[in-house]
């Protein structure tokens, strides 16, 4: 908190027109649950569209640096803390559900256990569907609210920072003020549309993986009581997989008539998947990777994977890296959590194609260089030669045949 802040009294004109009734929770405007269910337990495509996407946040290696962006290596509070966020839940889970929950919901809801000097000592994950704003008169959140079981658990917010010990993560909502939306909002349709697919194909496989056909009568009518025990006849004896191909007994001039599958029975498999894309599509996971055919939209696997971290994971990383370092920053000190891009396979033939142009680069000095390349400055790298000056052509050849241009490569690229 800055010194200055009680000054800080003027608030925004347009968010007071937010809220009509301060101090009560602003509920969240659609089905939680129903999205949850139909949308991720119920559809395969959006469930491993998610865990894809957790996954991949989940298993990136992280670091923390100091206020001067140096790496810290010996053990810091706030590595041990991201590693064991609590003493149920290792970090790759923690990071699993936050992601998890983001996608689902549109919002996740990070709560911090703090300690002596108000440091974080235990991180949780409550489930966002339980979790309420409430607003102020101003139109700016006040406080949280949990309810379960009949029990409630209030958060107040620091109405000059806007800190607490519960973070709003979100994604961007252009209907709703306080509370982000679900990707699979944006794709219930094609969420609907591939569950109706896999009804009716589960549907055509218990009657024998087609339309069976019809039985026709060739003279008269069939009597009511007739009709009842011919209908449970072929629902016990000739539907399901385990009937399949079972040959049918026909008495009292009853004819078989077969008959094949009708244009929109051939579609729907073809709607299925186009659904399926659209699903994956709304997740910013490459059809490819989930196994979905008919999309060329890269021309192999190693393409699909590149483009899922370079336009969904690592912009996610970002989002996810400043909102808990801004959460952070005061009660450890300015140190920060950093993700270690390098560690990242997919990506890393294209990083070290980039640093290997940086490396032969003559326009630029040793510095430059590691900025390019995320690393410090450095001051002296060997006798007689500082960071920012730059080596001309003939010295920067030179270099590389003696002891003292080996260590100034070796400075250039990998520090110290």
């Amino acid at each position: 908190m800055g010194i200055f802040d009680f000054l800080r009294t003027k608030a925004s004109e347009t968010s007071r027109l937010l809220v009509t009734n301060p101090g009560q929770p602003k509920w969240t405007p659609r089905n939680y649950t129903k999205l949850a269910r139909e949308g991720y337990q119920m559809n395969v495509v959006a469930y491993q569209a998610v865990n894809r996407v957790a996954d991949a946040v989940a298993t990136i290696e992280w670091q923390v640096w100091d206020q001067a962006d140096k790496v810290i290596e010996g053990p810091h509070p706030l590595k041990e803390l991201w590693a064991k966020p609590n003493p149920q839940t290792s970090g790759g889970e923690y990071i699993r559900a936050v992601i998890g929950y983001l996608l689902l919901s549109g919002n996740a809801y990070p709560e911090a256990v703090t300690g002596m000097g108000n440091v974080p000592v235990e991180l949780h994950i409550p489930r966002s569907d339980r979790m309420k704003v409430i607003p102020d008169k101003e139109g700016l959140v006040s406080a949280y609210l949990y309810s379960a079981n009949g029990k409630k658990v209030r958060w107040d917010v620091d109405p000059l920072t806007g800190q607490g010990d519960i973070m709003h993560l979100k994604t961007f909502n252009p209907l709703d003020d306080f509370y982000g939306m679900s990707p699979i909002e944006a794709g219930a349709f094609a969420v609907d549309q591939h569950n109706e697919a896999m009804k009716w194909m589960q549907a055509l496989l218990q009657n024998s993986a087609r339309p069976s056909g019809a039985m026709v009568v060739k003279e008269g009518n069939l009597g009511d009581e007739q009709f009842s025990r011919l209908q449970n006849q072929i629902e016990e004896q000739y539907a399901g997989a385990k009937n399949a191909g079972r040959p049918m007994l026909l008495e009292n001039g009853l004819e078989w008539q077969q008959m094949g599958l009708s244009p929109s029975d051939m579609a729907i498999l073809e709607t299925k998947f186009s659904s399926a894309r659209d699903v994956a599509l709304a997740f910013g996971v490459p059809p490819q990777l989930l196994g979905i055919p008919g999309d060329a939209t890269y021309s192999n696997y190693k393409e699909a994977r590149l483009a899922f971290y370079e336009d969904t994971v690592i912009p996610l990383l970002g989002y996810l890296m400043a909102s808990f370092n801004n959460w952070f920053e005061e009660p450890f000190n300015g140190a920060k959590i950093m993700p270690d891009l390098d560690t990242i396979p997919a990506i890393a033939e294209k990083r070290q194609e980039k640093w290997d142009a940086i490396d032969k680069s003559r326009e630029l000095t040793i510095n430059e260089k590691r900025a390019a390349k995320g690393y410090p400055e450095l001051e002296t790298v060997v006798p007689g030669e500082d960071g920012n000056r730059l080596l001309g052509p003939d010295k920067a050849d030179a270099a590389a045949n003696t002891e003292a241009g080996r260590n100034l490569m070796k400075a250039i690229a990998y520090g110290d």
